[in-house]
């Protein structure tokens, strides 16, 4: 199997969703019961094989006099509750904001509110970490190479791809898959094939601040116009708040949230909470293209986040196209894509065993992440707990890899700022992929939310310097 990604793995779409393995509770209102119960049945699937970069969050949404009212609230809870298989995620509950936790942020007119169940995920790292359990199983994974044109000849796929550097290559196999999320029409036109459906592509933007409360529940937000946003704890010092939905025009090289965007986020979370938040605030901002059918709503919000799959036959070498979908349900689409490829790739046949097998480093148990801290805490006794946190949330039992049995930063090669080792970035370059400053920064971790310019010099200083080595 070879994997060909134009840029950097994650760098589009895949890491910059709202970060949720969820089903989506506004969906239900749009009767999507279907989307919703299977990925709803995935969310405990996937907090099972990635416990290290996949865990749970408890949700409060507050109730909001004049909005939807408060018998559908709890009746959308209690299908979310039902209609997936939900086994180890507690319940949803009504709570009062005047004495739980969550309230104490809240301006005072929320009053009543409801706590459910949905989980957080490393949307980067669960892309990479796909990626090098392939590639640990046989697959060559080339990145920065785009594949410029696809053709049949002899009843096999011709790939003619490119690289960054300028180098040219040929490439031929029996099945091509092509998976390009909001670049699926374009490579279908490079591939010479006609497109089964037509794609709304919609920008969701995020904003990220100073962290705005001290508990570690996220929220979910009504708004007079009908949309909902999120505001979740995020890299333990900031708040992710969260998504836009506008259809997006132009290039999908440089996404960014326009200022109508931020401003929009911004006033939205001043709504609800007791101190304002202000573009001044703004940290961060990221922005992606969600590929959706076109299914003729009116509202971007609207459009369905199902999936398509497509097998073509007509070239005489199987043309698998995917589109839509969106990252909860991403294992059980590649399931569904293996099974229709299999019936004309043999080599493919055989039972599904990605539902029980944990991806790189998720080798133990969903409550063993704290213990797996404290051993890593007790081997390496001069690492931080912030550090040992972000190592467990990154790597999980892979971390003892690059570890070793170092007892000083020395031993790692050095600190070259936040916790992050000269041992961690050979790491990420020899076994991630990574190639420059923004891949560690941004998609292998979120450390750039902490970095300095002269910090991020630092580590181009390093990966300038150090001896190249190829990934593996």
């Amino acid at each position: 199997m070879l994997l060909l990604e134009a840029g950097d793995l994650a760098q589009g779409t895949s890491s910059a969703s709202t970060k949720l393995i969820h089903g989506g509770l506004r969906y239900l209102e749009h009767y999507e019961f279907a989307l919703v119960r299977e990925a709803l049945k995935e969310r405990e699937t996937l907090w099972s094989i990635a416990p290290h970069i996949i865990w749970p969050l408890r949700f409060v949404l507050p109730y909001r006099t004049g909005l939807r009212p408060r018998w559908l609230l709890r009746l959308g809870l209690f299908l979310y509750d039902h209609i997936g298989g939900r086994r180890k995620l507690p319940a949803t509950k009504s709570i009062d904001l005047r004495r739980h936790a969550a309230g104490a942020p809240l301006q005072p007119q929320y009053i009543k509110g409801f706590e459910y169940s949905d989980g957080w995920v490393d949307d980067a790292r669960l892309v990479l970490l796909n990626a090098r359990d392939a590639a640990d199983k046989g697959a060559r994974v080339r990145t920065h190479t785009r594949a410029e044109m696809m053709r049949v000849e002899d009843g096999l796929w011709v790939v003619e791809a490119s690289d960054d550097r300028g180098h040219n290559y040929r490439f031929t196999g029996k099945s091509l898959v092509n998976a390009a999320g909001p670049a699926v029409l374009e490579l279908l036109a490079r591939a010479s094939a006609p497109p089964d459906y037509r794609m709304r592509l919609v920008r969701g933007s995020h904003i990220v601040v100073r962290r705005k409360f001290e508990h570690d529940y996220a929220y979910f937000f009504q708004l007079p116009d009908g949309r909902i946003f999120f505001a979740i704890p995020y890299e333990r010092d900031f708040t992710l708040i969260g998504t836009t939905d506008l259809d997006h025009e132009g290039s999908l090289d440089h996404v960014q949230a326009s200022a109508d965007e931020i401003a929009y986020l911004c006033e939205g979370a001043s709504q609800y909470f007791r101190e304002a938040v202000t573009p001044a605030d703004v940290v961060w901002t990221y922005s992606g293209v969600r590929p959706l059918i076109e299914d003729g709503s009116g509202r971007p919000e609207a459009a369905t986040r199902g999936y398509r799959i497509d097998l073509d036959l007509e070239e005489g070498a199987p043309l698998l196209t995917i589109y839509g979908g969106k990252i909860t349900s991403y294992r059980h689409v590649a399931e569904q894509a293996v099974d229709e490829l299999a019936a004309h790739v043999p080599a493919l046949a055989g039972k599904c065993w990605t539902a029980k097998t944990p991806l790189p480093g998720g080798g133990f148990p969903n409550s063993g992440a704290a213990a797996l801290k404290a051993d890593i805490k007790l081997a390496h006794p001069f690492l931080a707990a912030a550090t040992v946190d972000r190592i467990v949330k990154a790597y999980g039992t892979d971390a003892a890899r690059w570890l070793g049995k170092a007892d000083s930063w020395d031993a790692l090669g050095g600190e070259i700022a936040h916790g992050l080792s000269a041992a961690e970035v050979d790491w990420m370059v020899e076994r991630e992929w990574a190639r420059s400053t923004d891949d560690i920064l941004w998609r292998r971790s979120k450390l750039g939310l902490h970095f300095t310019p002269g910090d991020v010099e630092r580590i181009a200083a390093y990966l300038s310097e150090r001896r190249p080595l190829e990934t593996v």
